[in-house]
């Protein structure tokens, strides 16, 4: 994706600071397998933060928020850190480390999350593999700057921004065209029916949401007590699973 986020970095850093993993992306994306409490029949894989690396995952308890929800769910923690997308090429080493084997191993459902960064990188591998997810679950997610932000606020919302000609994205415009792919869940809702928003109320990039909130159904998006952490995001996570399973069980009937 021609390092589309090389030039990003800086906004990155002051965004989602906090010391952390760089990541190396000659090597493989490094991940924590935790198989599922039942007969595994789901793929849920966690993308870190800026400053998160596998360990910090663990102890932020997003393992056991996940398997408590879906006792069928084998989790995968991975590491996909800034360098990766600075590299221009995280979402194809995701894809091809990562996705292409679980679905190999024949999941009936492979869904991803991230919070902060990684939910910037899981919307970047949405927008790179379109209808390869089962669903998304976003946690507090990078979604922009303030310019690209009040662009579409001034339009009028998401729905009625004028994106123009689409574009082959770039460093420049990356955040531009990954706001053109979330559009298009405005004309097409059925993309967006397994995507799911949580945040806190005091989050340092809660400006962002309701640009977003929009594209969702009102009971896709939690709004919890909290800031920019695990501790608001992981027990959202449990919530959002749990809510999808209702809502999964009462369609069935």
């Amino acid at each position: 994706m021609h390092r589309l986020l090389r030039f990003a970095v800086p906004a990155l850093l002051l965004l989602l600071a906090g010391c952390g993993p760089l990541g190396n992306p000659r090597e493989p994306i490094p991940t924590a397998t935790f198989p599922a409490r039942e007969p595994a029949q789901r793929l849920m894989v966690v993308l870190p933060g800026r400053g998160d690396d596998l360990a910090a995952l663990q102890r932020a308890g997003i393992v056991d928020a996940v398997q408590e929800a879906w006792p069928d769910a084998d989790v995968v923690l991975a590491e996909l850190a800034i360098r990766y997308y600075m590299d221009g090429d995280g979402p194809r080493k995701l894809h091809e480390q990562v996705i292409v084997p679980a679905r190999a191993r024949g999941y009936r459902e492979v869904w991803l999350s991230g919070a902060s960064m990684g939910g910037m990188g899981t919307l970047l591998y949405d927008r790179a593999y379109p209808g390869e997810l089962t669903g998304m679950v976003l946690l507090a997610p990078y979604i922009g700057d303030r310019a690209i932000l009040e662009q579409i606020s001034d339009a009028g919302g998401i729905a009625a921004w004028d994106p123009g000609p689409a574009q082959a994205i770039g460093p420049d415009n990356w955040q531009h065209e990954l706001w053109r792919h979330l559009q298009g869940w405005s004309r097409e809702p059925a993309r967006a029916r397994n995507v799911w928003l949580a945040y806190g109320d005091r989050d340092r990039l809660r400006r962002a949401m309701p640009v977003i909130e929009p594209l969702l159904r009102r009971d896709q998006v939690l709004v919890r007590d909290g800031g920019h952490a695990w501790s608001v995001w992981t027990p959202a996570m449990r919530e959002v699973l749990m809510r999808a399973e209702r809502g999964r069980d009462s369609a069935a009937r």
